[in-house]
């Protein structure tokens, strides 16, 4: 999305993106094509047949950023200083920098037009290894977790609250990586910390234990997987007689406040993140190697970084690209379309006599009177002011809003103002490392900051 670089004190100007010096451009550009030559024989019978969105979404990565495919003329009315906006892939959970928009703008849309000003908490809802794989291969089984955990969540809430007919609130985000981009599907859930009712209360969640709620969502997800022949009843009761294996799990150790507006933006910001960072990775293009960082590992094999061969990289990434029509954010009860557009047409009765008529534990909010912003998407402005702080259409030397003027997209225009630029064949220069001496004793024992609030907090696992 480009960055900012101060110029003086006070002044802070925008600075485009150089898309082929970036180390995953370097990387994509010299051993993609390698990658899906070498496919079936080395990476087939652990990632499954190679996926045409891939190839779809790595080639218009390609030319992310690229000028000769077409760009922007943005112009200064008061000076005349002018420079040329290249247009992006759009390529979301691959390209760090068109997913990092869509962070912003979901981000936005999530804390201003749909949670509500009341508590919500995070859920992290975790599978054994031993059933990862099914979820790889049947990615359709990834929309069937998510209505295990939906399921799970409504009936503890209920029971744990006393309130039959109330209606959770949930934003749920699949991801399916883990450290060094391992295949680990799981679910992060932005959950209302309490009830809705309809008429127009909320009923907050007391401190109780999880244990049934973990139980819930592994007899579900059991469930699920019998009934569709993935698993036996041998094979389940074998995996529950494994004390120390890792199995499921769900915690909820993170609470957003209900004024706590940061937070929240913080919170679903993370859950949404790409499953790669292109700044923890560094690509020698020597050895044709990728170093990827990582928090802190301890046990056996301590160290805070892994190395990868160029393909097997490229394969680990990939494998997390979703198909085109899939969906990996999922709106839940009173925070689902159905009943957002229904409360859109309908009036929300009095609070006052649902107050009168329940009987609860915990505190009850009204929310009788609440009506979610309805504001727009962020644009590309606004959403490189958000991320750097500095506005990009403000001109660098007189201070003056610019103005985008026009959008060059013909193959002939774009080649003769490119080439009258000197732009055409010119490349930025990529600095990449020569060597790998002396990094790894580096990066062993000095600790990595993932760049995200630290949300992975204890958990409560079923064994």
């Amino acid at each position: 999305m480009g960055y900012a670089e101060t110029v003086s004190s006070d002044v802070a100007i925008y600075n485009q993106r150089r898309p082929k010096a970036s180390p995953l451009w370097c990387l994509i550009d010299e051993h993609f094509s390698e990658f899906e030559e070498v496919y079936y024989d080395r990476f087939a019978d652990k990632y499954g047949f190679l996926r045409r969105v891939v190839s779809e979404v790595v080639d218009n990565f390609h030319f992310c950023g690229d000028l000769k495919q077409g760009f922007a003329r943005v112009r200064c009315p008061e000076c005349h200083h002018e420079y040329l906006l290249s247009f992006s892939c759009r390529g979301r959970w691959f390209c760090p920098s068109c997913h990092a928009k869509k962070v912003v703008q979901l981000s936005v849309s999530l804390t201003e037009n749909i949670l509500f000003p009341i508590p919500h908490r995070q859920y992290v809802f975790s599978l054994p290894i031993l059933v990862r794989q099914f979820f790889r291969y049947d990615r359709k089984l990834l929309s069937v977790l998510c209505h295990c955990a939906i399921r799970a969540l409504q009936e503890f809430f209920r029971v744990s609250l006393n309130l039959p007919d109330g209606v959770p609130g949930v934003v749920m985000a699949i991801q399916t990586f883990g450290d060094y981009a391992k295949w680990n599907p799981h679910l992060h859930a932005i959950v209302a910390d309490g009830l809705f009712t309809e008429r127009g209360t909320f009923h907050v969640m007391s401190e109780v234990s999880l244990k049934p709620l973990a139980e819930l969502f592994r007899a579900s997800v059991f469930k699920e997987l019998r009934d569709r022949g993935f698993v036996t009843r041998e094979f389940v009761a074998r995996l529950m007689a494994w004390r120390h294996t890792s199995g499921f799990s769900v915690h909820n150790g993170v609470r957003i406040d209900a004024g706590d507006r940061k937070g929240l933006e913080s919170l679903t910001q993370y859950v949404v993140r790409n499953p790669f960072s292109s700044a923890k990775m560094t690509y020698n293009h020597d050895s044709g190697t990728v170093i990827y960082r990582s928090k802190m590992t301890y046990g056996k094999n301590r160290s805070n970084f892994k190395v990868f061969e160029a393909v097997d990289f490229i394969a680990a990434i990939t494998q997390h690209i979703p198909e085109k029509s899939f969906q990996l954010i999922r709106y839940y009860g009173w925070y689902s379309n159905r009943m957002r557009g229904e409360r859109r047409k309908s009036e929300q009765q009095s609070a006052e006599a649902e107050v009168e008529m329940l009987e609860t534990t915990g505190a009850i909010i009204s929310i009788a009177d609440y009506e979610p912003r309805n504001i727009p998407s962020p644009t590309w402005r606004e959403c490189i002011k958000k991320i750097w702080e500095v506005d990009p259409l403000i001109c660098p030397h007189c201070q003056t809003e610019m103005k985008i003027v026009s959008f060059i997209t013909e193959y002939a225009v774009v080649r003769k103002i490119l080439k009258h630029l000197d732009l055409w064949d010119i490349s930025p220069p990529v600095e990449l490392p020569s060597s790998r001496s002396g990094v790894d004793d580096e990066m062993v024992y000095v600790p990595c900051d993932d760049g995200w609030p630290i949300y992975e907090e204890p958990f409560i696992e079923v064994q």
